[in-house]
């Protein structure tokens, strides 16, 4: 895979009174907005905070976020310096939500979220010590603090899988076993694949069908025909995975099978060569390699 309730707007001053178990509260910020709309940041004079604050504003009722999900959520970043606290970055400018394992993301991060739950929006104050460390990335200083908005829209533990109706089955001579909550075991047939898009719905989801353009996160374990060999696994990796589709993002054959597709489904996809790797994936996928996926669609935004 090529890896890259509606609130009513008001605003909230950041107050000794509020408190959070990620941090400490404050400060005097005013973070104005609905929940998944772009929030209006208004910055008061003075230096930052200079130690990790953290307030729920907007309270979820969704699952509790645990320190190994993968979490999907809208954010705004800001550079907090006391002068032109310039915006760092925004996943409502690239109009689509961000995913991310929260155990790899900075631990200001990871703090500030971790114990809420989804359907929150959370804003903290980073210190440099929570944040990107003595390294940066490019455009940041180790000394920066930082001012983070996340409205969160997701929350995906290891082990999720889809949850629909149906159960194993089989798709061009590949046997796939496993129920809705399993993970799935692949057998691979020994004559030759098919030359055409193979696809089909084992799990039957409940939810609305996917679009090209949306978010989809994902549970799948893959494999390349004739050797078997596992090409990936997020189960393996103890991580779903979340990739825009219909758009080119991944490959040709997931764009294919995967528009349409319920939430909550399971779907096994035979991938023929010029519709997976185009160059391969040396040393372990092959330009001539049909490759065989079985994709839990956990959620799509």
């Amino acid at each position: 895979m090529r890896i890259p309730p509606l609130l009513a707007a008001f605003s909230l001053v950041l107050v000794a009174a509020c408190t959070s178990p990620g941090g400490r509260a404050g400060p005097e910020i005013e973070v104005l907005g609905d929940f998944g709309v772009k929030p209006k940041v208004v910055f008061p004079d003075g230096e930052p905070a200079g130690d990790l604050r953290v307030r729920e504003q907007m309270v979820g009722t969704g699952s509790v976020i645990k320190g190994d999900d993968l979490v999907v959520a809208h954010y705004t970043a800001h550079v907090w310096d006391g002068e032109d606290n310039r915006l760092l970055a925004s996943s409502f400018n690239q109009g689509a939500p961000a995913s991310f394992p929260l155990k790899h993301s900075i631990s200001g991060v990871g703090k500030a979220l971790r114990g809420h739950r989804v359907g929150s929006r959370v804003v903290a104050a980073i210190p440099p010590g929570e944040g990107y460390g003595p390294n940066p990335p490019g455009g940041l200083t180790a000394g920066d603090e930082l001012f983070y908005v996340v409205d969160v829209l997701g929350a995906f533990p290891p082990d999720a899988t889809a949850r629909g109706t149906g159960g194993g089955g089989t798709l061009a001579g590949v046997k796939v076993a496993g129920g809705p909550g399993e993970r799935p075991a692949l057998t691979l047939p020994r004559e030759r694949p098919p030359v055409r898009l193979q696809s089909k719905v084992l799990i039957q989801g409940g939810g609305p069908r996917t679009r090209a353009g949306q978010l989809l996160v994902t549970q799948y374990e893959s494999r390349i025909w004739g050797s078997g060999a596992a090409a990936d696994s997020t189960w393996e990796a103890g991580q779903p995975k979340a990739f825009q589709i219909g758009n080119g993002s991944v490959i040709p054959g997931w764009d294919k099978a995967l528009v349409g597709v319920p939430v909550g489904s399971r779907v096994a996809v035979v991938v023929p060569p010029g519709l997976g790797y185009g160059k391969g994936l040396p040393p372990l996928i092959k330009p001539t390699d049909t490759l065989v996926f079985v994709v839990d669609v956990l959620a799509a935004y």
